[in-house]
């Protein structure tokens, strides 16, 4: 990606496909050991980005204030700090919002955007239903957990 010293995508961490990178303590190894500078990851279904310049760390979580509608939050990636950005969940939700979460990273302006986005939930239900999947997993989006 233009203007990034590198980006990769991971499921749970760069060190093991199956890691719940929950807690900075979690993220700690995996930061200081990459080989690049910003790492997607997902499996947590958590929103949010853990990052590390070395000396210190830090985790953000986005707290959005209109649940039911369209928001977006954004953070600018800055220069000599490693980061391990999990995007969300588009579907089975796991911290209580039960919106579509994805992020987008603009490599020009090195700005990630986290968004929240409704969709049509009951017909999204249904369909999980209609293909008798287990009805918890129908019952998850709603409460978003």
């Amino acid at each position: 990606i233009v203007g990034l010293p590198g980006v990769q995508f991971v499921h749970g961490s760069p060190l093991d496909e199956d890691e719940y990178v929950v807690t900075v303590q979690d993220a700690l190894a995996p930061l200081l050991n990459a080989s690049v500078a910003v790492t997607f990851h997902g499996h947590t279904h958590l929103q949010g980005y853990f990052s590390s310049d070395g000396l210190t760390s830090d985790v953000f979580r986005p707290l959005y204030k209109t649940v039911g509608q369209s928001e977006t939050l954004q953070f600018p990636l800055r220069d000599g700090v490693r980061y391990l950005i999990n995007p969300g969940s588009v579907g089975q939700p796991r911290d209580g919002d039960w919106r579509a979460a994805f992020a987008l990273l603009d490599s020009r302006t090195r700005i990630v955007t986290f968004c929240r986005e409704p969709y049509n939930l009951q017909d999204a239900q249904s369909r999980i239903q209609a293909a008798n999947l287990p009805e918890r997993l129908a019952t998850r989006l709603a409460v978003g957990r």
